[in-house]
């Protein structure tokens, strides 16, 4: 089966812009121990206020919008900056499936040090075998290893969950053996289907490669040091495995750090960090994606697209897909995370904006809080 050539001129445009900003930008502002601050004020800012931090009602009522945090990043300088509900600057927040993109900047990183490649079959660095040899690095990335598996949440009947036995039951001493357990239900890199669980196995088989003087150490060696983030933490399972699809914990301007790395194409203070072409690769269309098989469960209308454990903006008529975030750009490109934890990244507006909340209702709109961000960047003067 031939992948999808992409029609769209956004996507070649997009690439292009990106791949031509690959070298390390000058005369750009970087954070040390902190982040310099430009506060904005006025009626856009009292908008902002009204629609994230406004509750109806009492909190326990479970009414309204239920922001923990919110921090924006305009030309590496924080413009806004609220906290609520017993959260401050200080507190680390978990970000749940953001987590997701953490891993992949740290495959990219392990990538730029020869320790791997995306075309690997995981059995040459995780003790599978059989079929699953069938699966390789890109293929996780892509979320498109073809294992069985159900990522289903609350609205579903938790007996039914692959990822909840991975997290809380049967599978979380050793979660990615449990991962490899469940057996292929398509051919690798045929179908994408959204799992916790292809990030969990990708996490050892990147520990595998990386042998036991990085294995424990490297996300701080390869993203949280370089780039400040003092306050990370990230949660492995009882046989040592980073559990890269849900368990980091950061502040909401350690977590802006990121994004900003990101939005930098992966440098920091004139330091590649993460492989030159490695954001321009993660944030387009993902290959098993453009196959055009999915799983309806994650195919839904208004999903975003998916790139290499980031989310997109990006328009693909092939696929009967629209723009996520019509008010925003479409460079646009996204970490999301489970109730409502976000990092946008908006390269055309030089812009990175962090929300951590609770959203176990619907009812926040992201196109909505997209739009502020974007009013409150335009009125920053230069």
């Amino acid at each position: 089966m031939q992948r999808l050539v992409l029609s769209c001129c956004v996507v070649a445009s997009l690439l292009a812009a990106r791949e031509a900003a690959a070298a390390c930008p000058v005369g750009v502002t970087w954070p040390a121990a902190d982040w310099p601050e430009a506060l904005a004020s006025g009626p856009t800012v009292a908008a902002a206020d009204e629609y994230l931090f406004t509750l109806t009602g009492r909190d326990e009522d479970r009414e309204g919008i239920r922001t923990d945090g919110v921090v924006i990043v305009h030309r590496g300088r924080v413009i806004y900056e609220r906290y609520a509900r017993g959260y401050a600057r200080h507190n680390r927040h978990l970000a749940w499936s953001v987590s997701k993109s953490f891993l992949n900047a740290m495959v990219g990183v392990g990538v730029g040090r020869g320790a791997l490649t995306v075309d690997d079959s995981i059995c040459d660095h995780y003790d599978a075998d059989g079929e699953l040899c069938d699966i390789t690095v890109g293929d996780l990335l892509d979320w498109g290893s073809g294992l069985d598996w159900n990522e289903g949440y609350e609205d579903e009947p938790y007996y039914l969950s692959s990822v909840i036995a991975m997290l809380y039951g049967i599978g979380s001493g050793d979660m990615a053996a449990f991962v490899a357990a469940q057996g292929l239900a398509e051919t690798p890199g045929t179908i994408y289907r959204y799992s916790s669980g292809d990030t969990v196995l990708l996490s050892a088989v990147l520990a595998g490669a990386l042998g036991p003087g990085l294995a424990d150490d490297y996300p701080w060696e390869f993203i949280f040091d370089p780039i400040g983030m003092k306050s990370a933490m990230f949660e492995r399972d009882q046989v040592g495995t980073y559990v890269g699809s849900s368990y980091v914990y950061a502040t909401p301007r350690d977590l802006a750090r990121f994004g900003y790395l990101f939005l930098r194409d992966g440098c920091w203070d004139g330091q590649q960090i993460v492989p030159e072409g490695w954001v321009a690769a993660s944030t387009q269309p993902n290959p098993s994606f453009q196959m055009g098989k999915s799983y309806e469960h994650f195919l839904r209308d208004g999903d975003a697209v998916p790139g290499r454990h980031w989310w997109l903006n990006l328009p693909i008529p092939e696929l009967a897909h629209e723009r996520r975030w019509p008010a925003a750009p479409p460079d646009t490109f996204a970490g999301l995370g489970h109730w409502g934890q976000t990092i946008f990244v908006v390269p055309s507006a030089d812009l990175v904006l962090v929300r951590t909340a609770d959203d176990r209702e619907s009812g926040f709109d992201q196109n909505r809080y997209l739009e502020l961000a974007l009013t409150l960047a335009a009125e920053d003067s230069p």
